[in-house]
């Protein structure tokens, strides 16, 4: 039997404008707090350097996205800048759940409004950038899309730092160990043995 606390949700669900470091965030939480559990998104766009499939995303084609849609298998999807579509599977969710473990999605602003449909009871964590100049800069200094897709990326930011009152709490992504302490805080999730 763990320590938990009942009455703290099971499911925690990350959201928060384009850019603003929500998969280095992330990638930092499942390093150094394995007893949180990750759920990973399915997308059909194609992998960033550095990026593996199962672990960072499950990169599908369209086809494959098409027939979870069809099946009902996410429990939440959408797509994202009008190109590409991200999902998270619901059984991989549920069975997390089921065993006990502290669960969290990181995914976009549409899928957490969806997720707040089928599973109110989940925590809505808001990440935001401690400026607006200090996101145009992480999207720049990215160099992964090109000139159009950033200017796209950054309307889109607008829309989605306006839904900030939205979620129950907001972490401040300003220096990477803090945000993650304080989101696994949130999450209430037990810490692993050393």
């Amino acid at each position: 039997m763990t320590h938990t606390e009942p009455d703290r949700p099971r499911v925690t669900v990350l959201a928060g404008p384009t850019s603003v470091g929500k998969s280095t965030l992330s990638r930092h939480i499942r390093q150094h707090y394995p007893e949180v559990f990750f759920s990973v998104s399915a997308t059909t766009r194609d992998p960033r350097p550095g990026e593996a499939d199962g672990a960072d995303y499950h990169f599908l084609t369209p086809e494959q996205f098409d027939r979870l849609i069809e099946d009902q298998a996410f429990l939440e999807w959408a797509t994202v800048h009008g190109r590409h579509r991200y999902g998270t599977l619901r059984s991989t969710v549920l069975d997390a759940v089921e065993a006990g473990r502290r669960v969290l999605l990181e995914i976009d602003l549409q899928g957490a409004r969806q997720v707040r449909e089928t599973m109110p009871e989940a925590q809505f964590v808001f990440l935001a950038p401690p400026s607006w100049d200090e996101l145009v800069g992480r999207l720049i200094g990215r160099g992964t899309e090109s000139a159009e897709e950033q200017h796209c990326r950054l309307e889109t930011a607008k829309m989605e730092l306006a839904a900030e009152s939205e979620f129950d709490v907001t972490v401040v992504n300003d220096e990477l160990e803090r945000a993650a302490y304080e989101l696994v805080a949130l999450i209430g999730a037990e810490p692993a043995g050393e």
